[in-house]
């Protein structure tokens, strides 16, 4: 039986807000978490031009942020685990009047073979990826594979004092920085509304590689 759902609406600056679906139950995939919010909304202010570009979303859960790149028009496939793929079509099929890009939802499991998602994107969009000390090396495993020089990858993170969240970031960008050159967004680069002070945006390149 479907879970009963609850509608969560992100405003867009132009145009009808999205309205996305969300699960009561089921593990962490299923709610909108405000990283994705935070980072869906930086899209939106322009700062990486989306329009025609290929963009992957790793983890994407309700699909919140890669629906936004497509209302931009990108050109979007949202990826994460089996058990996720229908309530990312639900938001697709909801929202997909306001695409005037394109988007698709895949499985993809992070640290098994991406070959289905060659050449590599323009974009990779992360929210709040980094939680599961267990999926770290994965995670970096699937960003290894599919980045390429000119891949711009845009992580935005909670940052989290509780627990092991501290030392699991730590490790995360300690091991990240073995590939990639990382670049903090500054706050006043985000949406005027949509900030806040613990959440972050990175900007990631593969190393030896000039990105923007």
């Amino acid at each position: 039986a479907a879970m009963a759902g609850f509608v969560r609406e992100l405003e867009r600056r132009a145009g009808p807000a999205l309205r996305l679906e969300q699960r009561a139950a089921g593990g962490v995939g299923c709610v909108v978490w405000d990283a994705a919010l935070v980072l869906a909304k930086f899209l939106e202010t322009g700062a990486c031009p989306l329009a025609r570009r290929h963009v992957l979303e790793l983890g994407a859960g309700t699909g919140a942020v890669g629906i936004m790149a497509a209302t931009l028009g990108a050109n979007v496939t949202v990826t994460d685990l089996e058990e996720l793929q229908e309530l990312l079509m639900v938001n697709i099929e909801n929202n997909k009047h306001l695409v005037t890009g394109s988007v698709r939802a895949k499985v993809l499991k992070w640290g098994e073979d991406v070959t289905e998602f060659q050449p590599p994107p323009d974009y990779i969009l992360m929210a709040d990826c980094i939680y599961y000390e267990q999926s770290l090396e994965p995670l970096l495993k699937t960003l290894k594979d599919l980045t390429g020089p000119d891949t711009c990858v845009l992580c935005c993170y909670e940052q989290r004092t509780m627990g092991k969240n501290p030392e699991i970031e730590r490790k995360y960008f300690e091991l990240l920085q073995r590939d990639f050159e990382l670049e903090k967004i500054p706050l006043d680069r985000h949406d005027e509304e949509y900030r806040s002070e613990d959440i972050h945006i990175l900007s990631i390149h593969r190393k030896g590689t000039v990105g923007p």
